[in-house]
């Protein structure tokens, strides 16, 4: 299995961060432009939350708040689920399907480093796959 290390380093790394006294409005606006699902909240070098598309759907919109009065510090989820370095993308695809997560943080020694999607989970998941198949397929030419 591939480490979280290892996928972070072979995808592209950006991790977009915005300070929780914000407003909703311009994480959304963040999120648009930079058309990712959920933004870190980080304040004074600490993660302190996640804000997501979900959040932003069953916290703001039903409650009938104004996204451009309301700090997104006041939407976020703040008990962030995160993964390190040295676990593996199975690991990562037990808690995102427990927990029913889409994005998780990276930390290493509490630093945050990363981001983690289910899509980069499941597209690296899909390429060991199809990596063994073609061992296997291989193997088993060379056997008759």
């Amino acid at each position: 299995m591939t480490t979280v290390e290892k996928l972070l380093n072979s995808k592209s790394n950006e991790t977009w961060t915005i300070a929780p006294q914000a407003s909703v409005y311009d994480a959304i606006l963040l999120m648009s432009e930079k058309n990712v699902g959920a933004l870190l909240i980080v304040d004074a070098d600490s993660l302190v939350g996640i804000f997501t598309e979900r959040d932003y759907a069953r916290k703001l919109v039903l409650q009938g708040r104004l996204s451009r009065d309301t700090a997104v510090g006041d939407m976020m989820t703040t008990e962030v689920l995160y993964v390190e370095p040295i676990n593996t993308t199975a690991d990562c695809m037990v808690l995102m399907t427990n927990k029913r997560i889409r994005h998780l943080p990276v930390l290493s020694d509490g630093e945050l480093i990363g981001i983690v999607t289910i899509g980069d989970v499941v597209k690296q998941i899909i390429s060991e796959q199809e990596s063994t198949i073609a061992q296997l397929e291989k193997y088993i030419a060379g056997s008759y």
